[in-house]
């Protein structure tokens, strides 16, 4: 099992983050780059949470997410053709006294076969600079919706 810190610093505010994280539009894959528009299926969405299959390249899962809490959102795997047990993803926002939001993620990678416990064992390896600098790009990509928005 592969435990991955990530810490993004944003200029988009909890709200705008969350937001975009929640966002489980056509447009998501613009946001997520390992989120493919084919694996994208929505089985049931209320207020604060949703339960969302979404994956790329020959992965998926499927995710329940809950943001009950708006400064936190939790994505618990429910079900995964490569990742089993544990995994899941945690997300907290936390608001800057500049007005920046401090984005820190936590992905659990528990692999339920071959293919997961490889996969698993990589991103203990190369998890870190790989998926950080996914969420970095998601970062850029939320703030440019906002600043697209704004402008409009």
């Amino acid at each position: 099992m592969s435990t991955i810190h990530l810490r993004q610093q944003t200029t988009a505010s909890p709200e705008q983050f969350l937001a975009g994280l929640t966002d489980f539009g056509p447009e998501r894959a613009k946001l997520f780059g390992r989120s493919a528009n084919e694996y994208l299926k929505v089985h049931e969405q209320g207020p604060g949470h949703a339960d969302v299959t979404e994956g790329s390249g020959g992965i998926w899962e499927r995710l329940r997410y809950d943001w009950s809490d708006p400064a936190r959102v939790v994505m618990t795997t429910t079900d995964s053709n490569t990742w089993g047990g544990a995994s899941g993803h945690t997300y907290t926002f936390t608001r800057q006294a500049d007005g920046s939001t401090q984005v820190d993620a936590v992905v659990v990678r528990e692999g339920k076969n071959l293919k997961g416990r490889l996969l698993g064992g990589l991103l203990g390896l190369v998890g870190k600079r790989v998926l950080g600098g996914e969420l970095a790009k998601t970062a850029r990509a939320i703030e440019a919706r906002n600043a697209a928005d704004r402008d409009a």
